[in-house]
């Protein structure tokens, strides 16, 4: 490494020659070869990567370190490896990652940015410029190959496990609060966007909780799966130049740490070549998506209004709705969920795609897979607490306008089936709609029914709990 006395870089060399390199920067040559050469989308690794790709170098200079019979890097190296990968893990150089993500797609790239920024902290440590090599130190036992799916499965993991099933748990719980607290709101039902028999707004409650612990537990069973991290499988899944017990002794430090269920592949080579833990991780962060808008479209339809709409609920109101229409307020936080929900079905169809480019020893798009899942790993578990935090919990029912609804709806006639028959009971309804009178005074007036027997029988109470039983 020279400096370039007339700007602010200096120069860096790697197999291919030398290359400039901003002065101030922890990375190196290749690291900036690969700035240069894809200036595509501006975005970079999501932080999550970062982060699980420092805990996996600063466990594997660890282990390089300490073992018995020959260590893979002297003990000094490999303990300053493990300070700086430390200090990456915890945030603290995420502007030293400038690596757009669509980039070579073994991540080659990102993995010798973080050996690059790794090896010159660590010299930095030792105050022995050049002393840490970014190759032949921090890279020891392993390689991008292995190493970079790695870091994807244990930030995929840590996110799931850390993240967002807590965040479900929370809007699980106050989706089953309002289900309970609106046990007996009795409503119309809907069925095409149409009247249809009588439910309570607690039914209606309890089964969005019930799709969203049902997409949880999907998400749980997946854990395990994601957790299996390829190390030790090196360039093809053989395990070329890492000791043996090496994969094993760095994912048992892991799971120590993380907590995690980690274990090392059971098959190296199906590790290596395909992804099919992350698409199906992302098939179910899609099924909560889905899930997501049906809730968050219901929540939208039952507080429209106030005045020309179902105005059933009330959503907090959180902010002004328009620049233009005084008091206005609109259902902002629906909103913003449905538009997660629509990043994620996108990113889920990316990541099926790229599960699928695994070719021989080597699925090559990593990259933007790890970023896809990620990001709806992190979106999902954000909208999920502010939908309960900010929505959910602030609901108020209109309980006179929804037991008005039940009551004045043509659906409500369906109860009468048993007793008048199908056709008679359409006709009814017919008369009831085209003469603005309610079910009930075209029954009386045709003398189809007395008075104690339609209370009885158009009870909305009971129809929510199934109507008579025969």
């Amino acid at each position: 490494m020279t400096s370039d006395a007339a700007s602010d870089f200096r120069i860096e060399h790697d197999s291919m020659g030398e290359i400039r390199v901003p002065a101030d920067a922890r990375w190196a040559a290749q690291t900036q070869r690969a700035v240069a050469n894809f200036p595509i989308s501006g975005t970079t690794l999501e932080p999550a990567l970062i982060h699980a790709l420092a805990l996996l170098k600063a466990e594997a200079a660890r282990v390089n370190a300490d073992r018995d019979d020959v260590p893979a890097v002297d003990a000094r190296i490999g303990g300053a490896i493990a300070e700086a990968a430390e200090a990456v893990a915890a945030g603290d150089w995420d502007d030293q990652f400038p690596v757009d993500v669509f980039q070579t797609g073994s991540g080659t790239s990102s993995n010798m940015n973080m050996n690059e920024v790794l090896a010159n902290l660590a010299s930095e440590a030792l105050g022995e410029p050049g002393a840490v090599h970014p190759n032949d130190h921090v890279n020891a036992s392993q390689s991008s190959n292995d190493v970079f799916p790695s870091a994807i499965h244990l930030a995929a993991a840590t996110g799931l496990h850390t993240d967002l099933l807590p965040a479900l748990d929370d809007l699980h719980a106050a989706l089953h609060a309002k289900a309970l607290e609106f046990a007996d709101v009795v409503k119309s039902g809907r069925t095409h966007l149409m009247d249809a028999t009588p439910v309570t707004l607690g039914q209606e409650f309890g089964g969005y909780a019930a799709q969203v612990h049902d997409a949880s537990e999907r998400i749980r069973s997946c854990v395990a799966s994601v957790a299996e991290l390829p190390l030790g499988g090196t360039a093809v899944g053989t395990g070329i130049n890492a000791p043996r017990g090496f994969a094993s002794s760095v994912v048992q430090g892991l799971a120590h740490r993380t907590d995690l269920p980690l274990s090392e592949a059971r098959d190296h080579f199906a590790a290596q070549g395909a992804r099919d833990a992350l698409v199906e991780a992302s098939g179910h962060c899609r099924r909560l998506a889905v899930a997501l808008v049906k809730i968050a479209n219901d929540l939208r339809w039952m507080a429209s209004g106030p005045r020309t709409g179902l105005a059933e609920i009330r959503l907090p109101d959180l902010q002004p709705g328009s620049s233009i229409m005084p008091a206005k307020v609109n259902p902002v936080i629906p909103e913003a969920v449905t538009q997660v929900a629509a990043q994620v079905i996108g990113n889920d169809a990316a990541v099926a795609f790229a599960g699928s480019q695994g070719n021989f020893e080597l699925n090559v798009y990593l990259p933007v897979m790890g970023r896809n899942l990620l990001e709806s790993i992190r979106l999902l578990a954000a909208a999920s607490r502010v939908l309960a935090d900010r929505c959910v919990l602030g609901i108020e029912a209109d309980v006179e306008a929804c037991r008005r609804y039940a009551e004045s709806s043509p659906a409500i006639g369906t109860a009468l089936n048993p007793v008048l028959g199908y056709e008679v009971v359409a006709d009814v309804i017919k008369a009831s709609m085209a003469e603005d009178r309610t079910i009930r005074e075209v029954v009386l007036e045709r003398g189809l029914m007395s008075e104690d027997e339609l209370d009885r029988v158009l009870d909305v109470e009971a129809m929510t709990r199934g109507g008579l039983r025969s």
